[in-house]
């Protein structure tokens, strides 16, 4: 089984398309959207939210309404209050009308973290054209309808390389271990080769630990080196440090038996080589577009979320997110950990029916 794992393993280093698609091709895109976001991240859009018992009959509220802003409410997974502090949103705003006739009707309380200052400039314009709008339509006569109050609290800027680089190392794991596993298997297979193996005296479990430690030794090197090069160039946060890191090793480590699995049961059910493309695309394709990699699910319509939260893609990434910016313990990832060992149950029982030597 050892021979069988280092011949594997130097075979992976002397592939290009390995060492591509699993390596540089994420690291290009980590330089690419890292670049986008040394500024912050920050756009043309702002996220806000408003306080429970905000008043929303208002002329003001409504009004906010078809402003250029976005806004969010409390989501299953964590709360706006959260969302403030790590720089999700820009701001929780808070309308409330007052009884005092010597003062304006109205006052809009801002709460802001030192995460997301760097909205507040475009908030504050907002904010001021819409009660400037009121002002005119309803109150001409009113020199204020609303005084704006700030107050900021403590905060962590949520920058684009911590969502970016746990969705790369997804993106690298699941094409890499279908890709490889299933071409070198039906490979091996079509050429006779397990075949041959399987008439020595090794068992033919190890012969199927050989070929996978192999590749999983490969990737927990990529993993590694993405982690690294994002941590060190452009500052993805690591919460707890080491500690951080080997959670993200274990996790991706379950995630890879998952995808390694699936490929295995991609090279037993292929007649050709020229379909094992179309089988894993299948299967990666539509995680890399509603799994969260390159752009947060929480885009997708409604009714899909409840599907996606159960795509392997999605438990790894959500799982790696929650441990490296949120420092959550492995613990607090039991859901998504749950999902990928469902998964690999499944795709280990299915691989065990069609999987052949010949």
């Amino acid at each position: 089984m050892l021979a069988i794992t280092v011949a594997s393993l130097r075979s992976t280093f002397k592939s290009p398309q390995s060492i591509f698609f699993g390596l540089f091709f994420p690291i290009v895109l980590i330089v690419i959207f890292g670049a986008l976001g040394r500024g912050g991240g920050g756009g043309a859009s702002v996220d806000i939210a408003f306080e429970k018992g905000t008043d929303t009959t208002s002329l003001l509220y409504k009004g906010l309404l078809t402003a250029p802003l976005h806004v969010v409410k409390d989501r299953p997974d964590h709360s706006v209050e959260d969302d403030l502090r790590k720089g999700r949103i820009s701001a929780i705003l808070g309308l409330r009308p007052r009884t005092d006739s010597a003062s304006p009707p109205f006052e809009i309380n801002i709460r802001t973290s030192k995460a997301s200052m760097k909205d507040m400039q475009l908030l504050n314009t907002v904010l001021k054209e819409a009660v400037h709008e009121v002002e005119k339509s309803v109150y001409p006569d009113r020199p204020r309808y609303a005084t704006i109050t700030q107050t900021v609290m403590e905060g962590r800027e949520y920058r684009m390389i911590d969502f970016f680089l746990p969705g790369m190392i997804g993106f690298s794991l699941i094409g890499s271990a279908v890709f490889s596993v299933a071409f070198v298997f039906f490979s091996m297979r079509e050429t006779l080769v397990l075949k041959r193996l399987y008439s020595t005296p090794i068992r033919k479990s190890y012969i199927i630990l050989g070929e996978s430690l192999s590749r999983v030794l490969f990737q927990m090197m990529v993993v590694l080196l993405l982690i690294a090069f994002g941590h060190f160039f452009y500052r993805f946060y690591l919460s707890q440090g080491v500690l951080t890191v080997l959670y993200m090793l274990f996790l991706s480590f379950l995630a890879l038996l998952v995808f390694m699995g699936f490929g295995f049961f991609v090279s037993s059910v292929a007649r050709n080589q020229n379909v094992i493309p179309i089988y894993a695309n299948l299967f990666m394709f539509p995680q890399y577009f509603l799994s969260g990699t390159f752009f947060s699910r929480e885009a997708l319509p409604g009714f899909l979320q409840p599907v996606i939260k159960f795509l392997p893609l999605t438990a790894l990434n959500d799982a790696m997110r929650n441990v490296a910016f949120e420092g959550a313990g492995l613990g607090s990832c039991l859901p998504q950990i749950a999902v990928l060992l469902a998964w690999g149950l499944l795709v280990f029982f299915a691989t065990v029916k069609v999987f052949r030597w010949e």
